[in-house]
């Protein structure tokens, strides 16, 4: 009898540990990321990049006043929802990493770090996570990383992450990207990437609380088509910004919100049409007129969108004025 009770005592232990070790079959985001706060602002971030298709909606969490996410290697997605709802709940970000991996079977193949309002950080790096892997963190940051090609991707991440504070923080997390990334990075190679910013504080309008949502998801070069994408997000903040002047009919604040945009981008026709029809509102047709002209040469169908602007107010002319505009 007693023989029998050994026996199985041995077969539940070994069960159990056989439990702990099994890889789960959670989608396979090996991956670098980083998780960050804008000691300035507020603000919260998650940066992404990995050989895996559509990285930023498996890996990168966050909601405004609450904090941020990075689950990955084999990843828990429920790990981001729930670990923002912990940290609503007033867990820190340490009890709240606590309790996603308490009944977590796979958290040895888990990597995962959390941020909250304060810039508190909590960060886990299983034992099965494959090597290169590993993570550094400190106030308001942790970056992480595994299935790296070396063991200089975590200490570069780290420094870039510290040496360009001078940075607005969605710069500063792509900079974290490119360092990594400089670093041979994924060993498999580059596929996606994503960077997701929140609001310091949630508002009755939800909708305006994320604040930048930009993913590349299937790309030869992610990180560089990422800080493209930026890049294009920085015009176009200079054209709402001219759109905001125009409706208060401040032209001169608002053309010169424009122009700003058209540096960066000047063979963007959206821009430069806007601009052109701005010009026209503001009485200047001779020079509205030369710029479209130029825009209807490369498309025609802009001359057909300026027929139709001022049944809707937006182009306020007279006919006379509308003809030398079409022409």
């Amino acid at each position: 009898m007693i023989r029998i009770i050994l026996a199985l005592i041995f077969t539940i232990i070994c069960f159990s540990a056989s439990a702990q070790n099994q890889k789960p079959s959670d989608p396979l985001a090996h991956t670098y990321s980083i998780v960050a706060r804008d000691a300035k602002t507020g603000e919260m971030a998650v940066a992404v990049q990995s050989h895996w298709f559509s990285v930023g909606t498996a890996v990168s969490w966050g909601e405004a006043g609450v904090g941020v996410v990075a689950t990955q290697s084999f990843t828990n997605k429920s790990f981001g929802l729930r670990g923002l709802e912990l940290l609503k709940e007033g867990k820190s970000p340490q009890e709240a990493l606590d309790i996603l991996l308490s009944d977590d079977e796979g958290k040895e193949f888990r990597q995962v770090a959390i941020l909250d309002t304060k810039g508190r950080v909590a960060t886990h790096t299983g034992k099965s996570c494959i090597d290169e892997a590993g993570h550094a963190n400190g106030e308001n940051f942790s970056v992480q990383a595994n299935m790296m090609l070396n063991d200089k991707v975590v200490p570069a991440m780290e420094k870039a992450w510290k040496e360009n504070n001078n940075l607005p923080l969605a710069e500063r997390m792509v900079e974290v990207l490119k360092a990594a990334q400089g670093e041979k990075g994924d060993i498999r190679g580059k596929q996606s990437a994503a960077l997701l910013i929140v609001a310091p504080e949630a508002t009755d309008e939800p909708w305006n609380d994320r604040l930048l949502d930009l993913r590349v998801d299937d790309h030869a070069n992610p990180i560089q088509e990422l800080d493209r994408l930026l890049s294009v997000y920085r015009a176009y903040e200079h054209m709402n910004r001219g759109d905001l002047h125009v409706e208060k009919n401040e032209m001169a604040a608002a053309m010169e919100e424009y122009n700003k945009a058209m540096e960066m981008f000047p063979a963007n026709l959206e821009m430069q049409y806007w601009t052109a029809i701005t010009l026209a509102n503001d009485k200047k047709i001779d020079k509205a007129s030369s710029m479209l002209q130029s825009i209807y040469k490369q498309d025609a169908n802009w001359r057909e969108l300026t027929r139709r602007l001022p049944k809707v107010g937006l182009l306020n002319v007279s006919e006379k004025e509308l003809k030398s505009l079409l022409r």
